[in-house]
């Protein structure tokens, strides 16, 4: 009889043991889940940021293809395919039209594009390439590479040394008109200035003009086709 009693009070300690151990893994494993949790917040919270670094801004823009890329789904501004993403690329490699490219140039364009340039802006964060539907979509990240490309030819000088060009022009012949020293003293003070700023304005709407027409998706062609 002692022998009985003896191993139910073991089984009920040992019950009683197993309840408590198991509580105890219940809310250890618990604690872990909020934990894990918790450190996964920053990871969504970054995935959510588009904007784009200066260094993904010059990798996209650095490359003919994915430059070609962009001024195509600007100008679309809706889905294309990757097919006609890449024939419109061809025909304007190759000075061409989309009727005149060989299938060798297209399918050139296309294997680029679908094994190395959209799966990168896609990375980025440019685009949303669908590589089962082949489809791809111009993201709001785009919106920073809204740049002009300032092309300047062997014998031209940038904007930049032209304003300054310009300004320290402008300051030495208001200086010498306003010194009276001849011949500058012949014009007046007030038509200088005035024909300065006349010539300022000029150069500010041309400038102007051209950053527009420079700038990825405005016109039907890509800048650098459209001056070829």
């Amino acid at each position: 009889m002692h022998t009985a009693e003896a191993i139910a009070v073991g089984r009920g300690i040992s019950q009683g043991w197993e309840v408590s151990m198991s509580k105890a893994q219940a809310g250890s494993t618990g604690a872990e889940t909020l934990q894990t949790a918790e450190e996964q917040e920053p990871d969504d919270q970054s995935e959510e940021e588009t904007d784009l670094s200066r260094d993904d801004a010059f990798e996209m823009l650095s490359n003919r293809r994915r430059r070609y890329t962009l001024h195509y789904l600007h100008d679309e501004r809706t889905d294309v395919t990757l097919s006609d993403l890449a024939e419109q690329v061809a025909a304007w490699e190759n000075d061409s039209t989309v009727g005149e490219i060989s299938a060798s140039e297209r399918k050139t364009v296309y294997t680029s594009l679908q094994q190395f340039h959209l799966p990168k802006m896609d990375d980025t964060g440019v685009v949303d390439f669908d590589r089962r539907a082949g489809e791809v979509t111009l993201t709001d990240a785009a919106a920073d590479l809204d740049i002009y490309l300032e092309v300047v030819d062997r014998y031209d000088v940038p904007w930049s040394s032209y304003y300054l060009g310009f300004t320290l022009f402008g300051t030495a012949l208001v200086s010498l008109s306003w010194l009276e020293l001849a011949p500058f003293a012949a014009v007046p003070f007030a038509g200088w200035t005035v024909f300065l700023l006349g010539v300022f304005l000029v150069s500010s709407v041309s400038h102007f003009l051209l950053s527009r027409r420079m700038r990825l998706g405005v016109d039907e062609k890509p800048p650098e086709v459209s001056d070829a």
